[in-house]
This record gives structure tokens, C-alpha cells and sequence, in this order.
């Protein structure tokens, strides 16, 4: 049952306020008439009134003198700014009290999963965007390969064809009465289709064959790890090496053009954590980093331990982020970027991730000179 009922402006100035709302709320808060919007605010959680004026509604429960009182806050925008309706009542009684837990830890439950399953679709939304943006790049670095294994497969081809020939002739000799005779015929062949080179090559061209194929392999299990997710997927003890060379493997073609990479890695053990949600916080800071490089530079990936905890290091030479901008390089969509460039979500998932695993980023950068993220993470996860 309501028992409490106010009306406000949008500057915070009273309209209406029926009895019990002027001799309980209004007392606590100081005032009964006049601007009481101050004094409410006061009264309220922090940033009630705001998000009651930008969601439209706000719910919670306040203590006022030796009561409990549940309020309801909405707000109806129109021509003159806006009204402010509050509406309370007081709950008596420990049953009451308790059902309204009840109800609240039931509220705050489902939010949680909303956001937690809101949190997993953008992460996995953001590391789809990413592979699109570098499907053009994969595409080409398995077109390459594959360029010359069909090449390849074309020689193997004529080689064949070759040897074919040659057996048969050796075929012609075992048969014949002298088979010495055909000495000539044979050596006609050997010498015609270069059957000493095709001796030396057929192995190489085997090889490169083979080496291709795995390449392609190798891009495509990258890719496929990559993309991976799962709700279920479990914390494991992983190489964090091995996760960087996938991730290298995967963007190479967005940054072999124009970067220099090294890597000076140290002796790391194997740590636990999610492997595919740190490969795109690799793929993440790695691309930035390319991105901040205009036409050629270095970036330089460097990983160690100190303790029981590892770290994992991309400095890159480009124009470096000025100090105002490195405040707020992990807000959520902020982005140097071009308009249409970049979602300005790279960053700060990222920053959710490692924070996910108990861990924290450190910035740095001198302008002019480039930028360095160096990533901490635990060996093992706290219990």
C-alpha cells in the first residue's frame, strides 16, 4: 500500500506532497516545501535521481528514522524539462523486511546473469568483429600456400608421367630376348625427360608440399582456437607462448607489410587461465599497435616472471598517447581512432579480461616515442 506520494520538478522544486509524505519523508530530508530536490538527493542513493531521469525509474529501500521505507522514483520527461513522482511506503514487521530481501536478491540475481551473459555476447561479438576485419589477411595467407601446392601438385604431375614412361621401357627390357638392346631407347628416355633432375627435385617439391599443407593447418586450428567459446570452457594450465604464436600467426598479414616484430621471450611457467579469452587480449594490444604505426617501426614482444607472477610485455616506436588520452584509454567505447575506424571496446574488454584473471595492465607511453602495455597475470589462480 503507498502511504507516501511527492511531486517534483524537474529542477528538484516541490509540487505536491500528501500528508504523510510532508510529516515523514519530507522531515527527514529537512525540508516540507520549497526545493526539497537537493534535500532528497541527500536523502536517496547516490545517483537515483540521475538514473530515474535517464532510465525512467528507480527502486530501493531506505532507512528513515527507525523504519524501512521502499521507494519508487520515476521520471516523466515533456516541454518544461521534466516531473519527478515518488512514491513510498514503509514495511512492518520482519516478514516484510524479509521479503523485500528476498525480492531484491532476487533482482540483483538476475541482473547479474543479464550482465554476465551481456558481457560474454560483446566479448565474443568484439573477437568475431576482429576476425572479420582480418578474414581478408587469412584468406590471403592461406591462398599462398595452397598457390603452391597446386603449382606443385601440376609438376608432380608431369614427373609422373615421366617416370611412367621410364618403367615401361624398363618393363619392354625385362621382357625382351636381350634386353641389353633397349640400353639406348632408355637412356633416349632418361635424358628426355631429365629424369636426374627429376630425382633431385621430387623430394624438395614433396617437401614444400608438405610444408604448405601444415601452414594451412596450422592457420586454420589458429583461427578455429581462436574463435572459440564456450560458458563451460575451464580454467587450465596453458603456454602462454604457444597462445601468443597462434595470435601472431593469425594477424601476421595486417602487419607484416609495415612492422618489425621481435620477440624476446623468457623462461615462463605454465600458467592457469583461459586460453582463448588472453589470445584476444594479445590480438587486441598487438593490432593497436600496428595501427599506431604509420608506415614502418618495431614492436617488440617481451615476456617474463618475477615471482609468482608473469608478464607479458608490446612496446611498440610509434607517435606514443598523450598523457590526457592515457587516462581513458580503457573506457569503454573511447577510441583515437577515426570515426568508423574502431569500436573503442578493444581495450576495455580486454581490460576485463585480464582483471578476470586476478591480473591488471600498465600503460606507458612518451609521446613521440610509442607506447608499452605490459600485462600481469598470477601462475595460478587465487582459491
Amino acid at each position: 500500500m503507498i502511504e507516501g506520494l511527492l511531486l517534483l520538478d524537474d529542477a528538484g522544486d516541490l509540487i505536491f506532497a500528501n500528508p504523510v509524505a510532508r510529516r515523514q519523508l519530507l522531515d527527514a530530508a529537512g525540508g516540507e516545501a520549497g526545493r526539497v530536490g537537493d534535500r532528497l538527493d541527500a536523502l536517496l542513493p547516490p545517483g537515483a535521481l540521475a538514473q530515474a531521469r535517464s532510465r525512467g525509474v528507480w527502486t530501493g529501500s531506505l532507512p528513515v528514522g527507525k523504519r524501512v521505507v521502499i521507494v519508487h522514483l520515476y521520471f516523466q520527461p515533456d516541454h518544461n524539462g521534466g516531473t519527478f513522482l515518488v512514491l513510498f511506503h514503509a514495511m512492518e514487521g520482519q516478514q516484510d523486511y524479509e521479503r523485500e530481501l528476498q525480492q531484491r536478491h532476487a533482482e540483483l540475481r538476475q541482473a547479474y546473469l543479464r550482465l554476465n551473459g551481456t558481457q560474454e555476447k560483446l566479448l565474443q561479438s568484439e573477437k568475431m568483429a576482429s576476425i572479420g576485419q582480418l578474414a581478408a589477411g587469412v584468406a590471403h595467407e592461406i591462398n599462398n600456400p595452397i598457390g603452391y601446392v597446386h603449382s606443385n601438385l601440376g609438376s608432380l604431375q608431369e614427373y609422373l608421367r615421366s617416370l611412367f614412361t621410364l618403367i615401361e621401357a624398363y618393363e619392354r627390357a625385362l621382357r625382351a630376348p636381350d634386353p641389353k638392346a633397349l640400353i639406348p631407347e632408355i637412356d633416349d628416355i632418361r635424358q628426355r625427360f631429365d629424369i636426374d633432375f627429376i630425382s633431385r627435385d621430387l623430394p624438395q617439391l614433396m617437401a614444400e608440399s608438405r610444408e604448405g599443407i601444415e601452414r594451412v593447418t596450422r592457420i586454420v586450428r589458429d583461427l578455429k582456437d581462436f574463435s572459440y567459446s564456450d560458458r563451460s570452457e575451464s580454467w587450465k594450465m596453458a603456454d602462454l607462448h604457444a597462445g601468443l604464436e597462434s595470435t601472431i600467426n593469425i594477424i601476421w598479414n595486417e602487419l607484416k607489410y609495415k612492422v618489425t616484430l621481435e620477440r624476446k621471450y623468457g623462461q615462463l611457467p605454465l600458467v592457469e587461465c583461459l586460453p582463448s579469452e588472453l589470445n584476444q587480449v594479445y590480438m587486441n594490444l598487438l593490432l593497436n599497435a600496428g595501427q599506431a604505426i604509420a608506415e614502418r617501426g618495431t614492436i617488440v614482444v617481451s615476456t617474463g616472471q618475477e615471482g609468482q607472477q608473469v608478464w607479458i610485455e608490446f612496446r611498440d616506436d610509434g607517435p606514443g598517447i598523450a598523457p590526457d588520452l592515457l587516462k581513458r584509454i580503457f573506457d569503454p567505447f573511447f577510441t583515437t581512432k577515426p570515426v568508423g575506424s574502431g569500436t573503442g571496446l578493444g581495450l576495455s574488454i580486454s581490460y576485463s579480461i585480464v582483471d578476470k584473471h586476478h591480473g591488471r595492465i600498465d600503460a606507458s607511453s612518451v609521446p613521440g616515442e610509442g607506447a608499452c602495455f605490459r600485462i600481469w597475470l598470477p601462475v595460478r589462480q587465487p582459491r
